[in-house]
């Protein structure tokens, strides 16, 4: 399926619905973007909640796990000082 849309002044675009539906994609979703030569590649990615639900005993969860685990990463990757 080709859809062709247009980019706006901030260089962002709408993934038209029949496209989004097609993927599972929701608003909040996450995708991984990956440029290749001229070409700009869009995956969308599975939610780690539903990954991995059932697998760990957890009393309270997150509201959102997504969430939870990229501002761990992000605090993971940060810059330690020595």
């Amino acid at each position: 399926m080709i859809e062709v849309v247009k980019v706006d002044e901030k260089g962002r675009i709408v993934i038209p619905k029949d496209l989004r539906e097609r993927t599972e994609m929701k608003a909040g979703s996450y995708v991984k973007v990956t440029a290749k030569d001229k070409s700009i590649v869009i995956e969308s990615l599975e939610p780690v909640a539903e990954k991995y639900f059932g697998v760990f005993q957890i009393d309270n969860w997150p509201r959102d796990l997504d969430e939870f685990v990229i501002g761990v990463l992000k605090e993971w990757w940060k810059p330690k000082s020595t």
